[in-house]
């Protein structure tokens, strides 16, 4: 019995250095590089409207090892990966970050229930409430942000800046500026704010 247990120890020990290894050894220039060339055939696909195309590459950009690789280290990088679901799983070694990428599939998938927390507002006593995602969570939405990202790009208003990829509050202000400059430019600028937005207007 004791002979057992050891084996199976030494041969989960062989499994977590390789997959550290597989990890810690991973080009990922190459890997955004060819995530990318994905994307940009994608985008080129939606602008010809061959939407059965754009179906077919999605699907191989959502199976790709190389999407995975990088809709797993998406969570673990920003500022909220210490921050577990409900299952307390965080990705924070190289083994557990290789396993997860190997593991992500549609197959059978259901996502789990947001654990929820109360975050003080900003200049105010009120807190208001986050849903938080598990890690895998997190990573099927980052692997399919990926699929969705060129499609959103494509047919997006030009002139939307927030929460846009390579857009930045530099671009807004060239585009303020440029519709400002002119002799017979508007004269007011109109700044709206929806107070508890996300609280009155459904879902």
């Amino acid at each position: 019995m004791k002979a057992r247990n050891s084996i199976t120890s030494e041969d989960e020990k062989l499994a977590n250095k390789q997959l550290k290894y597989q990890w810690n050894n991973i080009d990922w220039k190459e890997v955004e590089k060819l995530v990318n060339r994905l994307q940009i055939r994608i985008t080129k696909a939606v602008k010809e409207g061959k939407w059965y195309l754009v179906k077919r590459l999605q699907y191989m950009l959502t199976h790709s090892y190389y999407a995975k690789l990088l809709a797993t280290r998406s969570p673990t990088q920003n500022t909220g990966k210490r921050t577990a679901g409900i299952d307390g799983e965080t990705w924070s070694s190289p083994e557990t970050k290789m396993k997860a990428a190997l593991s992500l599939t549609d197959k059978k998938y259901v996502a789990k229930p947001l654990k929820r927390v109360y975050i003080e507002k900003y200049g105010s006593k009120k807190k208001r409430p986050l849903g938080i995602p598990t890690m895998y969570d997190r990573a099927m939405q980052s692997l399919y942000a990926l699929a969705l990202e060129p499609i959103a790009e494509a047919t997006g208003d030009k002139t939307s800046f927030g929460f846009r990829k390579f857009r930045s509050t530099h671009d807004a202000c060239e585009q303020v500026f440029h519709y400002l400059c002119r002799e017979k430019s508007p004269v007011w600028i109109l700044e709206g704010d929806i107070k508890g937005c996300f609280d009155n207007i459904s879902h």
